[in-house]
Parts: structure tokens; C-alpha cells; sequence
């Protein structure tokens, strides 16, 4: 098996533990990684303090970064085919999936290359007898916690925008799947940034990620992940009063009025729901369907997800398998529970006779108060429910503690925006589940976490406002 190393200071270390990651898509062994210690962690806040005190990454000419991260996402793009195929085998997910993740971390590189330059202040005017200015200033060193679905897109989502600004990054892959995330930082290597600026580190959550966000050096705390583990975080950084950007997953429902366009509605149904088996914070796990189109619409999904191929990534299935054995065990205790509440498993809830961990495409038909129909499954499961009224509709998908995003399906403009504009989220869409990209802004409200990425709008969740104030001395005073 290969062995896989954690980048610390400018230097790729081995560590006196290992992790065993699996393949989810033949239940066995793919490869080990270095178990990053305390210690580690200790070095590597170390490395980024220095990097930031020193000024390397911060006081150079923000062309300077722009050159770096435009470096970076070449050499991403040069690791797209390699990074893929590792992506496609700790993880689950289809082969092409996985590559996507390598295409669209340099998208990111990409982009906020261009906003390096750009974070520019204001001046404010006081009078004669003052000069006044605004700075943007990059917080310092962030510590970054990446989730186990997009180990790959995330890191860079979040990595981009933060070296963009000037900050030094410590960031912690998930044990689950962190194989890809060391091909990409071997990428971003080749670009040059000074030693310190990033640092990788597999290690465990409970040990090195909760040292690292209640560590004495950490400016910032970025995190994506369960509700659970974000309180937490939550806690520790309270005690300091560290800025944090939280994304801590969703419920998110899809309104079907009644005019609706059914094959623009089951093409977002099976990229919502099914695409990475479900295991998508912005997935579209319930689907409101207006009573006049109900039935119709629930015979089509059940069709839909009847369909659907089962396997491996490799082999490009539409149905992959779950990223662990415990998350196979979660869903299916999810829908049994449902089941027990007396929900109808319209299609799938079992787990197929496969080497892997896989979950069938399943179709429950729910109210909106069971357990189904508000908690995250995180999975290829997706809850339908009928409403009569638009109000009602905007009641049921508002109806949960989350709000990360929301769909409304329609021919009507008016109606479509009108009901958009009183859905609880950070983002909407109308008529495309996954409409946009890395250039619209993302996050959520409620449980769904606070501050945004992605877009412009995301750099300056890495940087703070610094006024300077200017008394002019006059030759009479």
C-alpha cells in the first residue's frame, strides 16, 4: 500500500502513527497517512506564525501572490488525471467526480488570483485637519478543518481566498479521506509560496483538530462539517473570540409548483439528491410537490431512482457507494427509523448485495414533522411531501433549523422569484438545483453555519478592516 505524508513548514514529514483509509467501493485497505501528533500541530502553527510575523506572505506586492496562485492552478491542472484517480478510490465517488474536484480547485486559484490586488480601502473624509483611510489586513494564520464529501474543492475553496489575502493556513484533512488533499498541496507546492504559508495534516479531529482551533496562534477558524462538531469548535472559539466562517450542512427543500417542467425537474432531482450518493451539504434532500402534480411527480422520481446504475466510481455508476461503513450504517438506521414512524419507503432503504458500502437510490414519502424530513441524512435519500398552497409550501421548507439552500421549479417568474424571496437560505434556485458556481456566494443561516464562500463576497471573510486616522499638524499649532 502506498503512504501518504503531511506537509509541515516546507517539508513533507512522516509521523511515528498511521491512518488506514479504505477504499468505500471494496469495503478494503487503499493506503495509509501519517497521523499528524500535537506536536505536529505545534509545528505548524509555529511555521505559519512565522510566516505571517515575517512578513513574506503578507508584505509582498499583492501581484506578487496573484503570480503564485496563478502558478498554483496550473500545476493543479497538470494534476487532475493522478489526484482523480487517488480521489476515486478513498473516497467513493466517480472517477469523473473526483477529477472535477482537481478542475475546480484551480478554478479557485484562478479566481481569487484576481481579487489579490484588489482589496482595496477607502478614504473617509473628516475635514481639512484630518486624512482618514481604511486597510483591509489578512487576519494572520488560519486554521482550516476540511470535511471527508470534497476533501479536494474545499480545501481549495477555502485555501484560495485565504492566501489571496496574505493569511498563513494550517489545515486539517479528514482521516477518512485526505489521500487527494496531499496531491493537491504537492500541486500548490511547485507555485512557490514562501515556507510556512500552508501546512497539511492528517490527524484525528478529536486530538489534533481540537488542539489546533483552541491553539494560542490561531487569527481564524475555518470549518466545514456536522452541527455537532461545529458547536464545538464553536465553544473553543469563544474563549478567545476567533473570527470563524462555519458551513455546517442543511435540509434543503425544493418547491414544485404546479406549472413546472418535469424534465427540468427530474435532471436537478437526480444531480440534487444522487449525485456523490447524496453526500452533499446543499443537497436536495425534500421535494414539496404541489397536490395537483403529486402523484405524477412522485411516479417519476421513484422511476427516476429505479434507474439509476449502482457500483463503483470507477465504473462511472450513477449510484456510488457511501465514504465509510459507519455513514452506510447511519442512513439505513435513518430510514429504518422512518419507516418506524410510519413513512412509506416508496423506492430502495436497503443496502445492495455489493462489496462496498453502498445505499440504494430511495424515495420516502414523509410528513414534515417526522425525524426524515428534518434531520440530515447525508445520503441518497430523498423525502416527498405534497402541499396545497404557496404559503403552506414556504412554511414546510422553512420549517427545519437549517437554512444552507433552497429551490423553487416553475414556469411563472413572478411566482418563482416571489416564493424565493421568502425561502430561509443563503442561496436559492429556480428551475437548476446547483445552479451558479465558485463565483456566487455560499453559506448558510441557522444551524446552517454563518459567513460565506465562494464569489467575491468570500475574500473578506479573510481579511478585517484596519481604520488609520490622521491628526494634520497646521504651522500655527
Amino acid at each position: 500500500m502506498m503512504h501518504y505524508l503531511n506537509y509541515i513548514d516546507g517539508q513533507w514529514c512522516d509521523a511515528e502513527r498511521s491512518l488506514t483509509v479504505m477504499n468505500p467501493g471494496t469495503a478494503e485497505p487503499y493506503a495509509t497517512i501519517a497521523q499528524a501528533s500535537i506536536a505536529d500541530a505545534d509545528r505548524a502553527m509555529a511555521a505559519a506564525r512565522r510566516c505571517v510575523n515575517e512578513g513574506v506572505l503578507s508584505g509582498v506586492r499583492p501581484a506578487v501572490r496573484t503570480g503564485w496562485m496563478l502558478k498554483a492552478a496550473a500545476a493543479i491542472r497538470e494534476m487532475v488525471d493522478e489526484g482523480g484517480l487517488v480521489a476515486c478510490r478513498e473516497n467513493g465517488k466517480s472517477l469523473q467526480d473526483a477529477k472535477d474536484e482537481f478542475l475546480e480547485s484551480a478554478r479557485y486559484f484562478e479566481y481569487y488570483a484576481g481579487m489579490a490586488d484588489k482589496l482595496e480601502g477607502t478614504s473617509i473624509p473628516l475635514g481639512k485637519d484630518y486624512v482618514d483611510f481604511t486597510q483591509y489586513v489578512p487576519f494572520g494564520v488560519s486554521v482550516q478543518i476540511v470535511p471527508w464529501n470534497f476533501p479536494v474543492s474545499i480545501c481549495a475553496r477555502s485555501l484560495a481566498p485565504a492566501l489571496a489575502a496574505g493569511n498563513a493556513v494550517v489545515i486539517k484533512s479528514p482521516e477518512i479521506s485526505p489521500l487527494a488533499m496531499t496531491l493537491l498541496v504537492k500541486a500548490i507546492e511547485k507555485a512557490g509560496f514562501p515556507q510556512g504559508a500552508i501546512n497539511l495534516m492528517c490527524g484525528k479531529g478529536s486530538e489534533v483538530g481540537s488542539h489546533l482551533v483552541q491553539h494560542p496562534e490561531v487569527d481564524q477558524i475555518v470549518f466545514t462539517g456536522s452541527v455537532p462538531t461545529g458547536q464545538r469548535i464553536l465553544k473553543d472559539a469563544a474563549q478567545r473570540a476567533t473570527p470563524s466562517v462555519m458551513e455546517l450542512g442543511g435540509k434543503s427543500a425544493a418547491i414544485v409548483l404546479k406549472d413546472a417542467v418535469l424534465g427540468t425537474l427530474l435532471k436537478s432531482v437526480q444531480t440534487g439528491i444522487f449525485f456523490n450518493a447524496g453526500q452533499v451539504c446543499s443537497a436536495m434532500s425534500r421535494l414539496l410537490v404541489q397536490k395537483e402534480r403529486y402523484e405524477e411527480v412522485k411516479a417519476a422520481v421513484v422511476a427516476l431512482a429505479e434507474g439509476l446504475s449502482i457500483g463503483q466510481g470507477e465504473s462511472q455508476s450513477d449510484i456510488t457507494p457511501l465514504v465509510s461503513k459507519d455513514q452506510q450504517s447511519r442512513v439505513l438506521a435513518m430510514i429504518e427509523q422512518a419507516r418506524m414512524e410510519g413513512a412509506t419507503i416508496l423506492t430502495g432503504g436497503y443496502a445492495p448485495e455489493l462489496s462496498g458500502y453502498f445505499v440504494a437510490p430511495t424515495v420516502i414519502e414523509a410528513t414534515p414533522d417526522m425525524q426524515i424530513a428534518q434531520e440530515e441524512v447525508f445520503g441518497p435519500v430523498l423525502v416527498i411531501t405534497s402541499f396545497e398552497t404557496e404559503k403552506e409550501a414556504v412554511d414546510i421548507a422553512n420549517g427545519t433549523d437549517f437554512g444552507l439552500v433552497a429551490g423553487v421549479f416553475g414556469e411563472n417568474l413572478n411566482q418563482t422569484l416571489r416564493v424565493a424571496q421568502q425561502l430561509r437560505g443563503g442561496q436559492v434556485f429556480i428551475n437548476e438545483w446547483f445552479a451558479g458556481g465558485i463565483e456566487t456566494p455560499f453559506g448558510g443561516v441557522g444551524l446552517s453555519g454563518f459567513g460565506r464562500e465562494k464569489g467575491q463576497e468570500a475574500i473578506y471573510s479573510y481579511v478585517h478592516t484596519r481604520n488609520i486616522a490622521i491628526r494634520l499638524q497646521h504651522d500655527n499649532e
